[in-house]
């Protein structure tokens, strides 16, 4: 995932409560399941010596209501200073988190956010598109856009035609209106392509969307194309929702299957690649390190301790002392804008963390150290 979600914590000093929980309602005993759960977290935090202060801030957060459907999860970070993040998502949280300490414990966020797709569905006929721009855990669109051509045009595409001369006319005026709606759907697609959402999923008339598909070859947009799905005022196609919900699955897998395959190459060359908490820990000091992977459960077991690693930026007022791998990690990415993804220990040689490297470190004693 990209850590410039976490940008708001670049400034501030801890020390941090971290509570990510369940806050959905929807049960008949939901706000009374929902309060166990915040004064679960609260005494939690209390325990470990967070400022009553912070606990009462953090369950302020937690218990704002929100017009959601179940599950969410909602993911409050505070310090003396008050809230520092508030993420709130479409998600199942099995293993709540509510921890007070020098740094903010993001893992399970993170082993989250990992599996969020931002994406573009267009769902496209001949007389226009419905075209809005979407993050997989959140239920509605983050913006939309509907294409639609006018009623005269509209009556070219449906009128009757009778043969002859006015047939031969009617099918060009016909196919001058599903190009000029084809071009409109594809200038509101590209919009959101250059803002960074290049997963395309396109749905619809079959003609429709093979012409849409057709003007989008040569932009940067990866276009998948869906079987089910047609325009509707409702959008309660249940066989669309599940072909979307295959589509971005097989992305977030071919995504991990990606870096995975990117980790074992450089390792066998041994080039451009950290494994270990110790060895991440160095790279994060040069600078180096582009992509952090980490197992969330074993790095949570792991420590490092910054006092041997000169000159690594963990943020103000961390103590020299062992903390925790992942949280010091997750710190590390953050200040220096590198990305973090989840991996199994047994793709990283056992390791409970690797990195991506931005270049090559030469090894001391070589030719070109």
């Amino acid at each position: 995932m990209d850590t410039s979600d976490f940008s708001k914590i670049k400034q501030a000093a801890g020390p941090f409560a971290t509570a990510f929980v369940d806050v959905s309602r929807a049960t008949e005993n939901g706000e009374h399941e929902h309060e166990l759960r915040v004064r679960a977290a609260a005494a939690q935090l209390s325990e470990q010596g967070a400022d009553e202060d912070v606990v009462e801030t953090v369950v302020r957060v937690l218990s704002a209501p929100l017009d959601r459907p179940a599950p969410v999860g909602r993911l409050v970070v505070a310090n003396a200073g008050g809230v520092v993040l508030d993420e709130v998502a479409t998600v199942r949280v099995d293993r709540p988190v509510a921890t007070w300490g020098p740094l903010p414990d993001l893992a399970a966020w993170v082993e989250h956010r990992d599996s969020t797709v931002s994406f573009v569905l267009a769902v496209v006929d001949h007389t226009g598109g419905d075209v809005a721009v979407h993050l997989s855990d959140v239920p509605t669109a983050l913006d939309a856009q509907r294409i639609q051509i006018d009623d005269e045009r509209i009556a070219d595409v449906t009128k009757v035609p009778v043969g002859g001369w006015a047939q031969k006319h009617y099918e060009v005026r016909s196919e001058n209106v599903w190009r000029d709606s084809a071009e409109e759907v594809v200038e509101a697609i590209t919009s959101y392509v250059r803002a960074g959402h290049r997963l395309v999923l396109l749905a619809g008339d079959p003609t429709s969307k093979g012409l849409v598909r057709e003007r989008l070859e040569s932009s940067t947009a990866e276009v998948v194309e869906l079987s089910s799905g047609q325009r509707a005022e409702d959008g309660g196609d249940a066989a669309l929702q599940q072909a979307i919900r295959e589509a971005l699955m097989q992305q977030v897998v071919q995504r991990r299957l990606g870096v995975v395959a990117e980790l074992k190459e450089r390792l066998g060359r041994g080039e451009a690649v950290a494994a270990g908490v110790e060895a991440v820990a160095d790279a994060f000091v040069r600078g180096q390190v582009d992509t952090l992977l980490l197992d969330p459960s074993r790095a949570a077991d792991a420590e490092l301790d910054p006092s041997r690693h000169e000159g690594l930026e963990l943020g103000e007022g961390v103590p020299q002392q062992p903390l925790r791998a992942d949280q010091a990690l997750i710190a590390a990415a953050v200040l220096t804008d590198a990305a973090v993804t989840v991996s199994p220990h047994q793709a990283m040689r056992g390791e409970p963390v690797a990195a991506l490297l931005r270049w090559d470190q030469p090894a001391v004693g070589t030719q070109d150290s």
